[in-house]
């Protein structure tokens, strides 16, 4: 069965960094593309960054755009998002999906980050 498995969120101070991974199991992953979503408390949630399956090509929401940086490693089914000069704002739990048809086919369970002093 198709599984998706966030991790690497944790507490961060503003300006800090972290990698979020998001292990793939179940389908063949060098096939799809794949997306990186959040959620903070009471906002809807919001697309972040697209890779394409071979990972030539990326996409970022304006609001992260030049601070994350979306990889893959297609070898270890692994999906990545490095996320540098973290704000407050960026405080959400963040998700990982399979794309199929341009929709979210399957869902991760989410990693919570959480940027405070």
């Amino acid at each position: 069965q198709v599984q998706l498995v966030e991790s690497g969120g944790g507490l961060v101070q503003p300006g800090g960094s972290l990698r979020l991974s998001c292990a793939a199991s179940g389908f063949i992953f060098s096939t799809y593309t794949m997306r990186w979503y959040r959620q903070a408390p009471g906002k809807e949630r919001e697309w972040v960054a697209s890779i394409s399956a071979a990972g030539s090509t990326t996409n970022y929401a304006d609001s992260v755009k030049g601070r994350f940086t979306i990889s893959r490693d297609n070898a270890k089914n692994t999906m990545y998002l490095r996320m540098n000069s973290l704000k407050p704002e960026d405080t959400a739990v963040y998700y990982c999906t399979r794309v199929l048809d341009w929709r979210n086919d399957y869902w991760g369970q989410g990693t919570q980050v959480t940027v405070s002093s």
